[in-house]
């Protein structure tokens, strides 16, 4: 049995090698965590001894076989009940993160399995990500960033990379929302910030926006 604090340690992981598709040094998932440095090590050293990571020395930690199973078990458990939230409870797409974090550390897998079929076994959460199934299989969708997309381009909407509540937020008060079609009208060369269309209204967005935002063509 792992504690939350265990559990948090193998999704966090999980999801820094996804991006950055490497072994991953102490310091940046201190950063990511925000913890120490050392509290970090003594971490590692227990989830190595539990045979759930790799972890050397001034080396880098990598997730075993039983590390990343029980990391997308977490992972489906918190996305699963953030589809809850916002699917059957009208939770706004913002409200829906601190929740599931409590959520998904619920040890039953019966519980995890029938919402799954309640829920009709979603394929994304309302974020976009993809929700692995009970073996911790998921489809990756192929997107493109919006700020890669070149004058007069445009896509739908399917994920978002940033999924904090002020972000979401902004993107709510733009009526930037999944599923949305957006279109590239201008960029902007200073900056490298864009000029939008979304159905009717057009407005500006900076870089920083535009690299949280995947679209599919």
């Amino acid at each position: 049995m792992l504690t939350n604090s265990e559990e948090n340690y193998l999704k966090e992981i999980y999801n820094l090698e996804e991006y950055f598709n490497t072994e991953i040094n102490t310091n940046l998932i201190a950063k990511k965590i925000d913890a120490k440095a050392s509290s970090v090590t003594d971490m590692l050293k227990k989830l190595a001894n539990k045979d759930l990571l790799i972890y050397q020395k001034y080396k880098g930690v990598k997730l075993n076989t039983n590390g990343k199973k029980k990391a997308l078990s977490v992972i489906r458990k918190h996305r699963l009940w953030e589809t809850f939230l916002v699917e059957k409870l009208d939770f706004n797409w913002d409200e829906v993160h601190d929740i599931a974090e409590e959520l998904e550390h619920i040890r039953s897998e019966k519980l995890t399995n029938h919402l799954d079929a309640f829920l009709n076994f979603p394929v994304v959460d309302p974020h976009g990500h993809p929700i692995p199934n009970k073996e911790g299989d998921f489809k990756k969708m192929e997107t493109i960033c919006l700020s890669n997309l070149g004058i007069k381009q445009e896509g739908v909407l399917v994920g978002v990379k940033n999924s904090s509540d002020t972000f979401l937020r902004f993107l709510s008060n733009k009526n930037i929302s999944i599923g949305c079609k957006i279109k590239v009208v201008h960029k902007e060369e200073f900056d490298n910030s864009l000029s939008i269309n979304i159905g009717n209204n057009q407005f500006n967005i900076s870089e920083n926006v535009a690299n949280n935002l995947y679209l599919k063509k």
